[in-house]
């Protein structure tokens, strides 16, 4: 599962869910472009790709929680634990300057 990340409307990178866990990465034209912000304090510019066996902090955070997550598991038939479906599902609208899209 593969998401592409963007930042105020800007392609800033992919996410995505692998065997060994999750990976993203920036776009090298977005890190080149004039006035272009990480998406996280957290995950700052490097242009190699982060990785990590459980889902980042900074896109687990965009997740909702309580009553809005579990809308979104039972309009969607969502696993709660399965953060990539859900990351993709539902944080294609968040509030603030980061979304998700699905790539597909």
């Amino acid at each position: 599962m593969k998401g592409i990340v963007f930042y105020n409307e800007d392609r800033a990178g992919v996410i995505e869910q692998t065997d060994e866990g999750y990976r993203f990465e920036y776009d090298p034209r977005y890190m080149a472009a004039p006035g272009a912000k990480p998406v996280s304090h957290t995950l700052p510019f490097k242009t190699e790709a982060y990785t990590s066996k459980t889902m980042f902090p900074f896109f687990d955070g965009l997740i909702p929680e309580g009553w809005l997550l579990d809308i979104a598991v039972e309009t969607w038939k969502i696993n709660p634990r399965d953060r990539m479906t859900l990351l993709l599902t539902v944080c294609r609208d968040c509030i603030g300057a980061v979304k998700v899209i699905n790539e597909e």
